[in-house]
């Protein structure tokens, strides 16, 4: 694993008293929970600090720059807005950048949320995506882990993680599925996906959803990789919601579910800096996927 870098709020404070003195003195505050790609800061009352917690996150600083303002216009909610770029200095390493701060919990921090409405609402924002004008996106590849590409870059991996598992799942059926899934493929063009729709990245107000985060593993491709939300968090009639509304066919799905069988299987497996409660979340969405 890489080496990931520590960074505090005196930091953060010193870096933009040097480089952006007209938000000097502003209040820094560590946003909490910590992210895992990158190191998020609040400053003053109107923006945020992000900050690439290691060397293989640094694509995702000039990424966002580049095409978040471009997307934005054409999606139906709020998402982040880059605000400036900052250069590496006291002790931090890497470029990091400023942007408009967005009101909102985290659908992880709400109990009691309506699934049905956050179905509806984040399928809406997905076809939005999936419309605009992709042709010159960045395609999948290391800069976003291959999100938006085949799934057969993670077969290696899928496969030793069930190996290591053992008789703690039904090997028979997680293999079945993976391998019905690897003779698919997306034949239409490619569309913008977000990388990593997961709890963390939806912000919710008034219990609607209200801004999508965290645009890091955004490319184009095949939009499956953005399914996998249907398994990690939505209850099943609130799933049949999401899939009915993107109007997607069989092979889609099939390649969603994949998705996030990979995902639960290597935290499951023992993926490094994994906490007891991400394994637990994760052993739930291989019972919701008929594999355990």
């Amino acid at each position: 694993m890489a080496e990931r870098v520590k960074v505090d709020e005196a930091t953060v404070a010193a870096l933009v008293a040097d480089q952006f003195p007209q938000w000097a003195g502003l209040p820094v505050t560590r946003v909490q929970p910590g992210g895992w790609d990158n190191r998020t800061f609040r400053l003053g009352a109107d923006l945020l600090v992000r900050m690439p917690a290691a060397a293989h996150y640094l694509a995702q600083v000039e990424k966002e720059q580049m095409w978040l303002p471009r997307l934005a216009p054409g999606l139906p909610l709020p998402v982040p807005a880059p605000v400036a770029v900052g250069a590496p200095g006291h002790g931090y390493p890497f470029p990091w950048s400023i942007c408009a701060w967005i009101a909102g919990e985290t659908v992880a921090a709400i109990d009691g949320l309506d699934h049905e409405l956050l179905a509806r609402d984040l399928a809406d924002f997905l076809l939005a995506l999936h419309a605009l004008e992709a042709s010159d996106g960045p395609a999948a590849g290391p800069h976003n882990f291959h999100r938006g590409g085949d799934l057969a870059v993670y077969d290696s991996q899928t496969r030793a993680a069930v190996e290591t598992l053992g008789g703690q799942i039904d090997d028979a059926a997680a293999l079945a599925l993976w391998d019905a899934a690897l003779a698919t493929r997306w034949t239409a063009r490619p569309v913008w996906i977000h990388g990593d729709v997961a709890p963390g990245n939806l912000l919710v107000r008034d219990g609607r959803l209200a801004a999508v985060i965290d645009f890091g593993t955004c490319g184009v491709g095949d939009p499956t990789c953005d399914l996998a939300f249907a398994w990690t968090f939505l209850d099943e009639a609130a799933r049949d919601t999401f899939r009915r509304r993107l109007a997607l066919d069989d092979d889609t799905w099939l390649r969603g579910q994949a998705w996030a069988l990979w995902k639960a299987l290597i935290v499951v497996a023992g993926a490094p800096g994994v906490h007891t409660h991400e394994r637990d979340l994760h052993l739930r969405v291989l019972r919701r996927l008929g594999v355990m």
